[in-house]
């Protein structure tokens, strides 16, 4: 990031909202603007919340939670400071099977009354609150269900040290309503402070300052200075240690787990440094990690401050770490400056994947993050032929409307919108175009922005009338049309030139065993088991199986991919390994592959319903939801 100001607000103890530490952020003319302008501008439309931020918008939160791990539950109070932009007699925030106990008005406390709306699928339900014109303060005392979508809680089985419990959460897209009444669109910022309460064996950390080891009350305070949207909004409890690996940067993980993950994430201080180089001064003041449970949907969260991340990416190699890169690269694109709507999704995963695979250049050189282009070309071009090429869900501007946003979050927003990024820089040049990337983060920090926002400065700042550069750019062809444009260069890399010498001569009669695999990272092997045939015979798996112990690899991608062969060529031997993998890992990325792979045949699928029974309370609510309708 670059060095920019920021506007944090504080609190009066009459509860008003002031500007405590309030500086300009530059516009597009070059002006300033105010954190009073910024604050009222208009808020985009959101069709998956009930709140209407630009009549009474929320603009601080004061957290106070007590976690309890035998009720399944979090209960308290969440105390925002509002902004009444309009005069209005309400404020709405969004709520998903919450219990609303009481709410109240002000610094005293005035009781006031509240209506809980019609509860829809996956948006639930609107809380509206009564307010009075001059209200700066709302109080919601509240308590969660035992089966928010958003918590996870595990008992100590499911853990790595087997003798605590643990719980996250996992608030993207609009799941923090299920632990927390809130304005749950991304387009709403906030501060915030919080008081956790845990039971005393166990440490809290969330998307804020943290603690770094556990105190003997078991009650913990956080503050997270500057604005973020709710889907960010994150919190864990478990027995968690904390080891420091630079200045800036550290992780937390069980004690069983802390070592594994030091190793492996020891090159986090570099990315860090080739992040800044790159797109500016890191501005969330320190970048942590949180290894989590396998449960974990995703391969990592970008909470600030802390990334959860799966422990999937412990490969014992560090060959998984360009996952790290990615989410220290949200610390700008989506933390930074964040999608206003779900249908602008591509904003915060193109830009990301793009700055990504810049990272990585950065440290490894260009031939590493060329493996990285092609992976995703793969990843991008299967979703397509998955979709239909005419399907409009391949745009990058989306119509969510009316669907759960989470379909939304596919290849199409990451590895699409990383293209459209490196289509503009090849017809630019680097330099110009990392200029105008910086000068995009800059002007739009700490703010929610959509795509026509976005593409206006792209007209305006890069553009600037030229013809023939905005033909080249494309806007039409990469935002608003399906598929890729016609003109779309497949990316290469010599290094998986190599890869695909030697599948050539395996496939030639050439021994595997006998094939110059030295040094070939998990990216080379992921490419040459994609393209190893369908159909193979039970001799060639085992041949292959042989000589590089695909069935017990400890490389979670390496194992995924290869599963699918060992399905569809009923290679029976890789059964066991296959059940532990889908029983004791919870990343939707895998599992959805798999399962579907299974199910398409029908002693397939009576094997898939087994496995599942067993392994669906190890997984998150955000992989059972699509399971349980792939599997139904």
């Amino acid at each position: 990031m670059k060095p920019y100001q920021r506007c944090l607000l504080g609190l009066s103890m009459a509860g008003a909202l002031q500007l405590a530490s309030c500086t300009s952020q530059p516009t597009k003319d070059g002006e300033t603007m105010t954190s009073e302008q910024t604050s009222t501008e208009k808020i985009s439309a959101d069709v998956h919340s009930y709140a209407q931020p630009a009549e009474a918008v929320a603009k601080h939160l004061d957290l106070d939670i007590d976690v309890n791990f035998d009720q399944k539950v979090i209960s308290g109070t969440a105390s925002y400071l509002i902004e009444n932009l309009t005069g209005t007699d309400k404020i709405i925030f969004d709520t998903r099977n919450l219990q609303i106990d009481k709410v109240y008005l002000g610094d005293n406390m005035e009781e006031t009354t509240f209506q809980l709306g019609e509860n829809k699928e996956f948006l639930g339900q609107p809380l509206t609150v009564n307010i009075k014109p001059d209200t700066k303060k709302v109080t919601i005392k509240y308590k969660t269900s035992p089966d928010a979508a958003a918590l996870q809680w595990l008992n100590p089985q499911q853990t790595a040290g087997k003798k605590h419990p643990f719980l996250f959460t996992q608030s993207q897209a609009i799941l923090a309503r299920t632990w927390i009444p809130i304005q749950d669109s991304p387009g709403v910022r906030f501060t915030y402070n919080a008081k956790v309460k845990v039971p005393k064996e166990l440490l809290a950390v969330m998307s804020a300052e943290n603690p770094m080891q556990k105190n003997n009350t078991g009650v913990y305070t956080f503050e997270m200075k500057q604005p973020i949207p709710s889907y960010l909004m994150a919190l864990s409890v478990g027995d968690l240690v904390f080891e420091k690996v630079g200045p800036q940067t550290g992780i937390y993980a069980e004690p069983a787990t802390i070592k594994a993950a030091a190793y492996e994430f020891a090159e986090m201080d570099k990315m860090l440094v080739a992040a800044e180089k790159i797109y500016g001064k890191y501005r969330w003041d320190r970048y942590d990690l949180l290894v989590l449970p396998p449960s974990f949907p995703f391969g990592g969260m970008e909470n600030p401050r802390l990334t959860f991340v799966t422990p999937t990416v412990l490969a014992k190699d560090r060959s998984l770490t360009s996952l790290i890169a990615h989410e220290l690269a949200h610390s700008w694109s989506g933390n930074l400056v964040t999608n206003a709507t779900w249908n602008d999704f591509w904003l915060n995963e193109g830009f990301t994947v793009y700055f990504e695979r810049r990272i990585m250049e950065e440290l490894y050189g260009k031939e590493y993050a060329d493996m990285l282009n092609v992976l995703g070309y793969q990843d991008l071009q299967k979703t397509i032929d998955e979709k239909g090429a005419d399907n409009e869900d391949t745009q990058l501007k989306l119509d969510l409307e009316g669907r759960d946003p989470d379909e939304g979050l596919t290849d199409i927003a990451y590895e699409k919108g990383n293209f459209f990024l490196q289509n503009i820089e090849k017809a630019v040049g680097r330099e110009r175009f990392d200029k105008f990337v910086n000068d995009y983060f800059n002007t739009f920090a700490f703010q929610s922005t959509n795509t026509d926002k976005f593409l206006d400065f792209l007209r305006s700042e890069l553009i600037k009338g030229d013809e023939q550069l905005a033909e080249k750019i494309n806007i039409e062809g990469w935002v608003y049309s399906p598929g890729l444009p016609e003109n779309f260069v497949a990316p290469t890399s010599t290094r998986f030139a190599k890869v695909e010498e030697a599948f050539n001569a395996w496939k030639g009669g050439k021994p595997a065993a006998q094939l110059n695999t030295k040094d070939w990272s998990s990216h080379e092997w992921l490419h040459f088991i994609r393209m190893l045939p369908e159909n193979m015979s039970q001799q060639q798996m085992a041949e292959l199986d042989k000589a590089f112990n695909f069935t017990n690899s400890g490389n979670s991608e390496v194992l995924a991919a290869w599963f699918l062969h060992a399905i569809k060529n009923n290679y029976v031997t890789a059964d066991k390994a296959m059940d532990t993998f889908l029983t004791s890992v919870g990343r939707r990325k895998f599992l959805v592959p798999i399962y579907k792979a299974l199910i398409a045949t029908p002693e397939g699928k009576k094997k898939a319903l087994a496995i599942y029974a067993k392994a669906r309370p190890n997984y998150h609510a955000v992989s059972t939801v699509t399971l349980d309708e792939l599997l139904k």
